[in-house]
């Protein structure tokens, strides 16, 4: 469906291609006619960014409707308002959802539903008129079916089976066939860190866990801070005094507003990211379950909201995400000393 379609968003500078159609989204009653922006990265605009498993909750909620019925009101925003009459619809959910799916494949050069299915059509067919096949199913002393007629000596037979060896040992090592840095992949699936307000720590926190004020107590020094963020804002101030009340603080909320009064340290903003970095390190040490569930992110993109900053969160792309890329990086330093790179 990409065409000439293309368009793309930012984040952090890197250009993630994307394409569009339209579809309707139902709010309030009233279908309004937008535009369904599709990216590489797995994540899909539906008047919100959401990862492809949301997108389908949407889907099956009508939200993005593709059932539109008699006499339902219809918007194009500033363009027109419509009523429906005898409306008639060829999408359904599992259609669209797929097509979507299609096109985050199309978008990262990998085959799509109907090439895989052509491709399995074309080995089957390859199957069918395999002549070393033929001889493995004739067996020594028969004949073949191609044409012309063959009779199968031992040597073509035993050439047959050479044939399949070499063709299963090819097969095999084909997936460990990568570049010497690593695998080809243009985006991987997002993962997405949406702005919670998380007070009290959960049994099987998921994606929650990995933010930065989830309540999971890290030291710095002889003080422990109930949270990363925590541990974040009392650093960045200089007075000693309000650094141990925002440690005190009841909620991240209250601790941070006592950070943007408090006085800052001089130089601060040319070393947060360093201060995030060791922060989310004693963090993930110190919670293994939590390192468990960052690690579990594979190569995935983290794309983090942050309502409140625009240096931290992604927000919508025009963000730049820093707390997504930093917690990439400590999952990559999860990763290598896990695999004995690092110490």
């Amino acid at each position: 469906m990409i065409g000439n379609r293309i368009t793309h968003r930012l984040v952090d500078g890197v250009r993630v291609p994307g394409t569009w159609r339209h579809a309707f989204i139902r709010n309030g009653g009233t279908h309004f006619l937008t535009d369904l922006f599709i990216y590489a990265d797995g994540l899909i605009d539906c008047w919100g960014l959401v990862t492809v498993e949301e997108f389908s909750d949407k889907l099956r909620s009508g939200w993005v409707a593709t059932d539109i019925p008699d006499g339902a009101e219809a918007s194009a925003h500033e363009l027109a308002r419509w009523t429906f009459s005898e409306p008639s619809t060829w999408l359904t959910p599992d259609l669209l959802l797929a097509e979507v799916r299609d096109t985050i494949d199309e978008l990262n050069g990998r085959p799509d539903s109907t090439e895989r299915c052509l491709a399995a059509v074309d080995v089957f067919l390859a199957d069918r008129k395999d002549v070393p096949l033929q001889v493995l199913v004739a067996g020594p002393g028969g004949s073949t079916w191609s044409w012309p007629v063959r009779p199968v000596t031992q040597e073509v037979y035993d050439s047959a089976v050479e044939y399949f060896e070499e063709r299963a040992r090819w097969i095999a090592e084909q997936p460990s066939r990568v570049p010497a840095d690593g695998p080809v992949t243009s985006f991987a699936p997002a993962v997405h860190l949406y702005h919670s307000f998380p007070r009290e720590p959960a049994p099987d926190p998921g994606p929650l866990g990995l933010r930065h004020d989830y309540p999971a107590p890290i030291a710095v020094g002889p003080v422990t801070y109930p949270s990363a963020a925590r541990a974040y804002w009392a650093l960045s101030v200089a007075d000693p005094g309000v650094r141990e009340a925002i440690r005190t603080a009841e909620t991240v909320a209250e601790a941070r507003a006592l950070a943007v009064d408090g006085p800052r340290r001089d130089g601060w903003e040319h070393a947060r990211t360093a201060v995030m970095a060791d922060l989310l390190r004693a963090k993930f040490d110190r919670h293994p379950a939590l390192a468990e569930i960052l690690l579990a992110t594979g190569d995935a993109t983290i794309v983090y909201d942050d309502m409140e900053s625009g240096f931290w969160g992604d927000n919508a792309g025009r963000g730049r995400n820093w707390a997504g890329r930093l917690l990439e990086l400590v999952r990559s330093e999860l990763h290598a000393r896990r695999a004995g790179l690092l110490p």
